[in-house]
């Protein structure tokens, strides 16, 4: 559990190769600037961090030997194995700014309303080996972009605020690809394998109140021509019979 400044308690979990930093190395009754990787939890939703560093160059001049264990770690996490425990920094960010969290990913959900704005950021992990699945996780950060955000791809510029991450700067990189659904067999939609291209589903009427089927209307034929009938034949005036 990690115990931010203001007193926020945040649930953790120490990756193997910083079990023997923390155990060996660092006071924990002092305050530290750990370098963590947040996750929101899937159940809950509430702020998770994954500990993978501490940030303390004045004080851990070298890098101890990272621990052999196996790191347990969550799916969609992130490895960096190559890098030593005390996470360094590029040349120009030389300066660590406590809460400060830098996060690209694709917007998957936006809320809009003015009670809670939220946006749902999706992060994936590449594979590692061919034959690996692709891992991801997603982040639950508060705010309002302005604009639409679902399907791009964006950079987010984050700081903690007690146990939520708060979007102080946002900015758009560029639209994702269309993703093509898959459908199942007999779905009914493209490909489904219904009858005549797959595209429609089979219509079945719906009888009404009096057992008529409705629903689709019906085309009505035009009217048979009559039958000409055969004209009637003209009365014959019979000769009157010959008196004797």
């Amino acid at each position: 559990m990690l115990i931010a400044a203001d007193g926020t308690a945040i649930d953790a979990v120490l990756l193997g190769r910083v079990m023997s930093l923390v155990k060996n190395h660092l006071d924990l009754e002092q305050e530290h600037l750990w370098v963590v990787y947040p996750r929101t939890r899937q159940e809950d939703g509430n702020l998770h961090a994954q500990i993978m560093g501490v940030w303390e160059p004045e004080t851990l001049k070298k890098s101890p030997e990272t621990s052999s264990d196996e790191e347990n770690q969550e799916a969609g996490e992130i490895e960096t194995s190559a890098e030593p425990p005390t996470a360094s920094l590029p040349p120009s960010e030389p300066d660590v700014e406590d809460g400060y969290f830098s996060i690209r990913g694709e917007v998957i959900y936006q809320q809009s309303q003015e009670e809670e704005k939220y946006l749902i950021v999706k992060i994936k992990q590449a594979p590692r080996k061919n034959d690996d699945k692709m891992k991801f996780f997603k982040l639950k950060l508060k705010g309002d972009v302005g604009t639409k955000a679902i399907g791009f791809f964006w950079d987010f510029h984050v700081k903690l605020q007690a146990d939520s991450l708060m979007i102080e700067q946002a900015n758009n990189i560029g639209a994702l690809p269309i993703k093509k659904r898959k459908f199942p067999p007999g779905s009914g939609k493209p490909g489904g394998g219904y009858k005549g291209g797959g595209n429609k589903r089979p219509f079945t009427p719906k009888p009404s109140g009096d057992g008529t089927p409705v629903g689709r209307p019906t085309i009505k034929s035009a009217a048979a021509p009559p039958v000409p009938k055969e004209p009637l034949p003209k009365p014959v005036k019979k000769p009157k019979p010959v008196e004797e």
